[in-house]
């Protein structure tokens, strides 16, 4: 039973489900391949459209239900399910709205000839995705892909088995084929499988580091196209004449959203100038307000962490991070004795041969670092081996922009710790992955972009 839904607010057992078998597997495949060949890739883009439409407002009349499966199965606050749920519905329709204007033709202006560029679908991908946001992450690949004329097989983490079921079925009683989406319960070893099979196009996973370097490896022996979106350790920089009061604001949004089990959460908090121990203590005392309790009650401001696992993991790092020499300025335990819960937590003293200064911490850790000027802030910012996204803190907009432009990742934020929207797009650089989601440029990652020319007509004689 590797599927397993475990509430991490009591550990409370709630339901198993059995891997698929080989044999489910290679039939899932058959299936899809056939319906891309047969059906979807020929099914004209706006029909596709009104399949994946109508997935959308399924979703949003599904909210309570799916923001609930979240909160029973990854312990996500409710009113944050609610709010996935809503993006996620939003990205649906985005594509479904906008799918035809990104994928038509466009003309390439040449002196060599008339020449366009057309799109169309690969074929068979694999989205591998995980728990933290468990709908959100599947319609970043769902939503251009199924659009863009691919079927998709989908192997979700196995700690949110009713939230993968769940989103697979927006698209059964939307009216997809069978074959076009399709959720697997599969083990490490069958999505090798799958990937080494000619019949799958394209590879993209949500996930760790680990898992990437094991997955791109495999896309990259099978020649296939894959993206990887993996961790990050963003930095989060308070200029000297940013509104301290906001910013402590920010910081607490920044690192305890999703109890602090994101990505792009903010990670690693440098503050330029005098006022640093002010905004320290004000950030500490802002983190010790947070109330813990159930992640279905709406006064809940500290949900638990997405499992006992994952607790003690992060307990784990703070330990070795203490061990070499960090400092624990507020927290650094966990929170109870029932339920994956733990204290926020604030490290300072993290020098560079720290194990913690280059480690991602997902959880409510933070880093903080002091700079004597913006240049130091921008050299601890880039001195970390991700690169997914940062923020940057200042009345000065104009210079924020411009602070921004020297941090080396794939986005940048100016007085917010992030932001993800459908029209946004979504990637990072150096060890957090490559490849981008969302916008135009998400719905270009999996189709063969063909040049189309024409020979000038010759010269009459």
């Amino acid at each position: 039973m590797a599927y397993q839904s475990v509430n991490p607010a009591n550990g409370e057992i709630l339901r198993s489900f059995d891997e698929h078998t080989d044999e489910q597997m290679r039939s899932a495949l058959a299936t899809a391949d056939n319906t891309y060949r047969s059906v979807w890739s020929r099914m004209p883009i706006r029909d596709r459209a009104k399949i994946v439409g109508r997935a959308a407002s399924l979703m949003r009349e599904r909210i309570e239900n799916l923001a609930r499966l979240a909160s029973l199965e990854m312990g996500k606050r409710i009113s944050e399910g609610r709010d996935e749920v809503n993006l996620s519905a939003s990205i649906l329709q985005y594509y479904a709205d906008n799918a035809e204007k990104f994928l038509s033709p466009k003309i390439i202006e040449s002196k060599t000839g008339s020449a366009r560029l057309e799109y169309s679908p690969l074929g068979v991908l694999i989205g591998i995705q995980p728990w933290n946001y468990p709908y959100y992450q599947l319609s970043r690949f769902a939503a251009p892909h199924l659009m863009a004329g691919n079927v998709l097989l989908v192997k979700h983490a196995s700690g949110v088995p009713q939230c993968a079921l769940a989103f697979e079925r927006l698209f059964t009683d939307a009216g997809s084929p069978a074959g076009a989406y399709t959720n697997l319960f599969l083990s490490n070893d069958q999505v090798g499988a799958l990937i080494d099979d000619p019949r799958v196009r394209g590879i993209a996973l949500t996930g760790s580091e680990r898992a990437g370097e094991s997955l791109a490896s495999r896309a990259g022996k099978n020649l296939k196209k894959s993206t990887m979106e993996l961790g990050g350790s963003d930095c989060f920089i308070v200029l000297e004449d940013c509104d301290l009061k906001y910013a402590v604001q920010m910081a607490v949004a920044g690192r305890m959203s999703n109890a602090g089990q994101t990505c792009i959460g903010s990670k690693r908090f440098i503050v330029v100038g005098a006022r640093a121990k002010q905004f320290l203590e004000a950030f500490r005392d802002a983190l010790e307000r947070l109330k813990p309790g159930d992640p279905l009650d709406e006064a809940t401001t500290l949900a638990p962490l997405s499992s006992d696992a994952a607790l003690k993991l992060l307990l784990n790092q703070v330990g070795e991070a203490v061990a070499n020499g960090a400092q624990v300025f507020t927290g650094g335990d966990r929170l109870g004795k029932t339920g994956a819960y733990m204290q926020p937590t604030i490290l300072t003293d993290v020098t560079p041969d720290n194990p913690a200064y280059r480690q991602e911490f997902f959880g409510p850790v933070a880093l903080f670092f002091t700079a004597k000027d913006e240049d130091e802030a921008v050299a601890i910012a880039n001195d970390s081996p991700y690169g997914l996204g940062g923020s940057v803190y200042t009345s000065d907009i104009e210079h924020g922009k411009q602070v921004a432009s020297r941090i080396e990742t794939g986005m940048v934020f100016i007085n917010y710790p992030s932001m993800s929207a459908p029209d946004l797009p979504f990637g990072g650089i150096k060890r957090s992955g490559y490849g981008k989601e969302l916008s135009n440029l998400g719905i270009e990652e999996f189709v063969n972009k063909k040049l189309i020319w024409v020979a000038p007509a010759p010269a009459s004689s």
